[in-house]
């Protein structure tokens, strides 16, 4: 599962960096990633193209969540954040940007492996879920615009619901596009004509 991924360690200090890489050699065939002296986060993922971001904060800083943010618009991926102290709040906003696994380590730091594994799964598995729903979104969307483009068929040519839908069928067929691309056409026309439009 986690073969040849790809890890950027977000940590400056060397020392804990320096732990912190240690531990994710525990994960087979890991190829660690670091941050250029001076560069930013966004700098690093864009050039290093990362599977998984590791971010470790001695205490909380609003500004590297800025960073995690425009990171994740431009292309999410998990995002594990260690911090050493307990801040209720800060994790909320840290969630609310993206972050997908969250750790209160304090001084001693844990086994990363299981950690970054589930990150990485939770991840997929939310990127499942959004995908899922925005194509039901979708399907929902073409089925609104079919319907509409029914009834207002049936209204026009005083037609009942299935003659309507084999005349929206009929036209999608001689043109070999889809029923919802007609149904769309129709009411956009529909709409062009209208007095005022």
């Amino acid at each position: 599962m986690l073969g040849h991924l790809r890890v950027l360690l977000a940590e400056s200090d060397v020392e804990r960096a320096a732990i912190l890489e240690q531990r994710l050699r525990e994960i087979s065939g890991a190829v660690i990633l670091r941050m250029s002296a001076g560069g930013t986060l966004l700098d690093a993922v864009t050039a290093q193209d990362p599977d998984v971001i590791i971010v470790y904060m001695h205490r909380p800083e609003r500004d590297r969540l800025d960073d995690l943010h425009r990171v994740g618009s431009d292309n999410t991926r998990p995002v594990v954040m260690l911090v050493d102290r307990e801040d209720p709040a800060f994790m909320e906003e840290a969630i609310a940007v993206g972050v997908t696994s969250y750790h209160v380590v304090g001084t001693a730091f844990p086994d990363l492996k299981p950690i970054v594994t589930a990150a990485v799964a939770t991840f997929r598995r939310y990127r499942r879920v959004a995908e899922d729903l925005r194509k039901a979104n979708a399907t929902l969307m073409e089925r609104d615009t079919v319907n509409r483009a029914k009834s207002m068929l049936m209204k026009q040519r005083n037609i009942d619901e299935p003659r309507a839908y084999r005349w929206l069928r009929r036209r999608a067929m001689n043109g070999n596009r889809r029923i919802v691309d007609v149904a769309a056409e129709l009411l956009a026309k529909a709409g062009e004509d209208k007095p005022g439009s």
